[in-house]
């Protein structure tokens, strides 16, 4: 009854279905974009370069790790966001911001994977990893871009900020990202942070006062 009636306050407020909608509507242009930025820099990758780490270490089988740690890292978003609603607009559109400049730095520089980089068995990871969609690392800055926003809830950003450690360790185990990729990710996801918050106000206001207005 409790999950009821925090839903049905929720989905008959109309300030937070405007929010919701533009925040499903950035999310779901950041995709395009980050589509369009993947193929793009994928099509036009020169060949690879050497690396601090990759060119000192052999590649690791990380497949299952990178797969399933990828499946719980958004499962485990998903259900905060799910059983929190006033969080779900803020956090939607600080996500839809990371991809959307993600996909900015993808199309700037172009360079190749590491020629003794891992195949992915999963065949939608397959789809969804280009080749050349390499700065910066998703997987690490996602989960560090969660740890930053439920910073004030000590274990939710214990483990985030455990899942950015252990995935940024896997794609580099695996060859998947250069170290740079993993390295970066962390300033320019602090970065983001902290835009999204000026950006959206009101629905960062929703997600820390839990308040809703008309």
């Amino acid at each position: 009854m409790e999950y009821f009636n925090h839903y049905k306050l929720h989905f008959s407020n109309k300030s937070f279905l405007h929010a919701l909608l533009v925040a499903a509507l950035l999310f779901s242009t950041s995709l395009i974009l980050n589509y369009f930025a993947s193929t793009y820099a994928t099509k036009e990758a020169s060949g690879s370069v050497t690396d601090i780490i990759l060119s000192n270490t052999s590649v690791h089988d990380v497949d299952g790790i990178f797969v399933y740690g990828t499946y719980a890292l958004l499962a485990l978003i998903l259900f905060i966001i799910l059983s929190k609603l006033n969080t779900l607009p803020f956090v939607i559109e600080a996500i839809a911001l990371f991809y959307m400049i993600r996909s900015i730095f993808m199309s700037l520089t172009h360079i190749g994977p590491f020629p003794t980089q891992m195949s992915i068995s999963s065949d939608l990871f397959s789809k969804l990893n280009f080749g050349g969609d390499l700065f910066f690392s998703g997987h690490t800055g996602l989960p560090f871009l969660m740890a930053l926003i439920f910073w004030h809830v000590p274990r939710v950003r214990y483990v985030f900020l455990c899942f950015s450690a252990a995935l940024g360790a896997v794609v580099l185990m695996g060859h998947l990202h250069y170290t740079i990729d993993v390295a970066s990710a962390f300033f320019i996801t602090y970065g983001i942070f902290h835009i999204a918050r000026f950006l959206f106000r009101s629905e960062y206001e929703l997600f820390c006062n839990g308040i809703l207005k008309q």
